[in-house]
């Protein structure tokens, strides 16, 4: 897997092998940030179920300014580490090899600009995340939450604080976005 763009471009990352991940194909990270164009520079990203920490690391790549990559997978922990070692953004990245929920409680007070949600589908461990990220009060003033889900998922409009305003859909996986109501 490939970076795409920014100061790691062309650089080959490692993916998990084994049909328990999914990574994110090319043209759907393309397309998201074309979306988050002008929100990554100098952001705080948080990127959850990161499995390769592909999303992440293209974020610290196109100029945010720390991201920080959770999942609870040993074999996607140990991908992930040698990914951000490999792409030497080290001293950007903070990354837990725990469950999302601990996570998210630990970082609980911590305010992030960009929240890319991308966990196995059909699970609802996506809302449910999202559904904390709201209690704990996580998302900074015009941050932007993005949840990727498959197309045959119900993913509500409303999530705690949250409003879906809007959704982009690249074959079967679709990348809602959500914001603060009003």
């Amino acid at each position: 897997m490939r970076i795409v763009a920014g100061t790691r471009k062309g650089m080959l990352i490692k993916n998990i092998d084994g049909e328990s991940t999914r990574p994110t194909r090319s043209i759907v990270r393309e397309a998201l940030f074309n979306i988050l164009y002008t929100k990554v520079v100098d952001s705080k990203f948080l990127d959850l179920f990161a499995g390769s920490g592909a999303i992440g690391i293209e974020a610290l790549s196109r100029g945010a300014s720390v991201a920080y990559f959770s999942d609870n997978n040993p074999k996607c922990f140990k991908v992930l580490k040698e990914n951000i070692e490999k792409t030497r953004l080290s001293d950007q990245a903070k990354i837990f090899n725990s469950d999302y929920k601990l996570v998210l409680k630990k970082l609980q007070g911590d305010k992030f600009d960009i929240i890319y949600v991308d966990p196995p589908y059909h699970t609802g461990l996506g809302i449910d995340a999202i559904q904390k990220i709201s209690e704990y009060d996580m998302l900074s003033e015009d941050g932007i939450i993005i949840l990727e889900a498959d197309t045959k998922e119900e993913v509500p409009e409303f999530i705690g604080v949250y409003e879906r305003y809007d959704l982009k859909k690249y074959g079967r996986n679709v990348l809602n976005l959500f914001r603060r109501k009003g």
